[in-house]
This record gives C-alpha cells, structure tokens and sequence, in this order.
C-alpha cells in the first residue's frame, strides 16, 4: 500500500462523480450508488466488491466514531477515490496507519481501518479536533488510466 503525499491527490484534483452526505439510514443508498459508478469507471467483480466493502467501512467508522454524519465524494483522478469526511473530535493516527500486521480485536474497534488499507492502493488519514478525513483509492487492474 502506497502512501502518497496529500498534495498529489488533493481533493480538487480529480473529475468529482458522485457526493453524498450520510448517517446510518443512508448507508444501502450510498453503497448502491458506490457501486454503479464503481461499475461505470469498470472494475470488474472482484474489484467492486473490495471497493464497496472498504468504503463502506469508511462510513461505519464515522457513525461509529466521528459523531453519527459524514459527507463521502468519489473522484476520478487518474484512479477511482474515495474520499469520506466528518465532524468527530479526531483521533491519533499513529496507532491505525500504517499498520503492516492484523490489529488484535477489541471493543473499541481497530481493525476497520486495517481492513480498508488492504483493500484500497493507498489510505491517508487527516485526523484532528475538528474532524477526520480519510482518502483511499480502488485497487484496479489499471483500467481507468
């Protein structure tokens, strides 16, 4: 899993495809739409079913975790990303990302963001006071390129 610095996929440089905002009631509607763009930019199979899983984490962990709201944007910016905001109190990255081997299971939870980083190219996390925004791109076979 790559890293790139946030400046090479700043928010505003990729073609925006689709823009939600969402809670817990939102979330089949927003996985459905995640999926027929997923489908139109052409992934295959596989590769949708990874992509919704790790977005749809993504939103779990802001209801769970960052105030019960969150707005997600897709972008195609060489790659299909995702990019999911809320308005949390933040929280200390160093103990999620990176992280090479499988966190162990807790009540407070841990492993989403693991599990997201297996499934996207790359995961960048910007957490603090006022919020977190997470940024991760599809794994492809290069098809959007």
């Amino acid at each position: 899993m790559a890293n790139p610095p946030l400046d090479q996929h700043a928010p505003t440089a990729g073609k925006p495809l689709f823009s939600s905002s969402f809670a817990l009631a939102d979330l089949a509607r927003v996985r459905h739409e995640v999926e027929a763009v997923s489908r139109r930019c052409g992934l295959d199979h596989d590769e949708i079913e990874n992509w919704v899983t790790a977005v749809n984490e993504l939103m779990i962990n802001v209801i769970r975790h960052g105030g019960g709201r969150g707005d997600l944007r897709l972008l195609l910016d060489g790659q299909l990303t995702c990019e999911v905001t809320d308005q949390g109190r933040g929280f200390n990255t160093a103990h999620y990302v990176p992280r090479a081997e499988r966190p162990p299971l807790s009540e407070a939870g841990g492993m989403g963001l693991w599990m997201v980083g297996r499934m996207a190219d790359y995961l960048l996390v910007d957490s603090g006071p006022a919020g977190t925004t997470i940024r991760i791109a599809a794994r492809t076979r290069d098809l959007l390129g």
